[in-house]
């Protein structure tokens, strides 16, 4: 449901000139998502979302480019090919490496920013990520696996 909530927000930002969150929260309704001030705040925040002028004068959303973007794919090439596999249990993710790029891939697994980690410990070949809930570990999982698949 989030991925699809992500991509009707920047298709959103494409057709209209949505300026404000409760704008978003408008038109996300008028397309079947139910959302809240606060999911759409983080959803703008991790889609990068930023707020540009347009020609005539108004601040709207826009996706934006930047220096992190760059950083954020160079990561995620780095986690995706150190990683073997991932399990969980409870509300910890275990996450297989080869060996020797477990901190190698926790640094960039960190710098990903997943939301509902707590924390990550690495070892040689293993990344331990606590997260919130055992939902949040599944869900943690299932996007690991998709990532390095």
């Amino acid at each position: 449901m989030k991925k699809k909530r992500l991509s009707m927000m920047l298709k959103l930002i494409e057709m209209y000139e949505i300026g404000t969150q409760e704008e978003m929260l408008e038109k996300l309704k008028e397309n079947g998502f139910e959302s809240t001030q606060a999911t759409v705040s983080r959803d703008i925040k991790e889609l990068r979302l930023i707020k540009q002028m347009n020609d005539n004068g108004v601040y709207r959303y826009v996706q934006g480019k930047s220096e992190a973007d760059e950083y954020l794919s160079k990561f995620n090439a780095i986690f995706s090919h150190s990683v073997i596999s991932s399990d969980f249990a409870g509300n910890t993710t275990v996450i297989k490496c080869y060996p020797g790029m477990a901190q190698a891939a926790c640094a960039s697994f960190d710098n990903m920013e997943w939301e509902g980690l707590v924390g990550t410990i690495a070892g040689d070949d293993t990344i331990f990520a606590l997260c919130r809930t055992d939902e949040l570990a599944k869900e943690l999982k299932e996007s690991i696996d998709k990532l390095v698949k």
